[in-house]
């Protein structure tokens, strides 16, 4: 029997391996969050399924829902340009990325608050189980929001915030998966909740 040794100079180095490791585990991340909010958006659609009434029983405003849309795609957009400045050489361009989707992070939960004072004054969470499936989606969108935003005020922090030698190895490419995906799933918050029942999807 041939034994077929290992030779150890073509072995991966350590530090390849760990930023595979990195992504793939935000990556997987990504997906079991994305399952969440699959379920949640299933939830909605069922109760209103279910209801005898009117589904919504009232027509959130589209209004303010759309400019957090705007600015989170802007935010997006920053944080993209970051990425490509840093890969380009530029870190301190990919700081100021970052710093601005932070900004812009900041925006979008400061008009929600403001969106919740107006919705609280005629809906609670206990009124209806709309209220209750409407702000479990939103809060649950806004504390992912929160998380995504601590995600990059750590790599704002940090020596290297790309490719390096010592873990955690691509933060800032990492980091921005995550906020890219919760982008997209207010896209779907905003289509689902908002747009949806002012065209009269649902009944």
């Amino acid at each position: 029997m041939n034994v077929v040794a290992l030779d150890s100079a073509v072995a991966i180095p350590h530090h390849v391996v760990d930023d595979r490791r990195g992504t793939w585990g935000m990556l997987l991340f990504i997906l079991t969050e994305a399952c969440l909010f699959v379920l949640l958006f299933f939830s909605y659609f069922y109760l209103g399924h279910v209801s005898r009434g009117a589904w919504p029983p009232e027509q959130p405003k589209v209004t303010l829902a759309l400019v957090m849309l705007i600015i989170l795609l802007a935010s997006s957009g920053s944080l993209y340009w970051g990425e490509r400045a840093e890969r380009a050489g530029s870190v301190l361009r990919g700081r100021i990325g970052i710093l601005v989707t932070l900004f812009l992070g900041v925006i979008f939960m400061v008009i929600q608050f403001f969106e919740y004072r107006e919705h609280l004054k005629t809906l609670l969470p206990t009124s209806n189980a709309y209220g209750s499936i409407f702000y479990t989606i939103t809060s649950f969108h806004a504390a992912h929001l929160t998380l995504g935003m601590l995600m990059l005020l750590y790599v704002l922090f940090l020596p290297e915030i790309g490719s390096g030698q010592k873990p955690p190895h691509r933060p800032l490419a990492n980091a921005a998966l995550y906020w890219h995906f919760v982008d997209v799933v207010w896209v779907f918050v905003v289509a689902i909740l908002y747009v949806g029942p002012a065209i009269g999807i649902h009944r």
